[in-house]
């Protein structure tokens, strides 16, 4: 599964980078999250409880950062246990241009796999759950950034 999109943001490049690099706003803007803590510079461990069609399930990840690009662009990979639910692993690439003085464009590419109950869904509702997680994500993340320039 993948997923493609863009959102443009009212903020410098480099503060909407150090936004995605804080695991306090990122743990306020993942649905679902119940615990986000950087172990290193770029490595994460996180705890979800996610609700796709009848499958509920807490889920316990890790995720890696590459940071090479940055702050123009990063990669994430990761994974996480579902128990019963199942697996899911994936990863993004993520792009930020300055689009004027204070704003951002931030484009990103992501793919998923999943395996266990969560692949037996099927592919369009995970795809349209996918889509409606990613969109909660960047809408919060937007207004923790807009609150932030305020």
């Amino acid at each position: 599964m993948e997923l493609v999109d863009e959102i443009t943001l009212n903020a410098s490049k480099e503060r909407v980078y150090a936004a995605l690099n804080d695991a306090d706003v990122l743990q306020r803007c993942i649905p679902g999250c119940e615990e986000l803590v950087m172990t290193t510079a770029t490595d994460l461990e996180a705890k979800v409880l996610l609700k796709v069609g009848p499958v509920k399930a807490r889920f316990a990840g890790a995720v890696q950062l590459d940071t090479a690009g940055a702050p123009d662009a990063f990669s994430l990979t990761g994974q996480g246990n579902g128990g019963a639910a199942g697996h899911a692993k994936g990863g993004a690439d993520v792009t930020l241009t300055s689009d004027g003085p204070g704003t951002t464009i931030l484009r990103y590419e992501a793919r998923a796999d999943v395996s266990g109950k969560l692949a037996q869904l099927g592919s369009r509702l995970m795809q349209s759950t996918s889509k409606k997680l990613a969109a909660k994500f960047f809408a919060s993340f937007a207004d923790v950034i807009n609150d932030n320039a305020a």
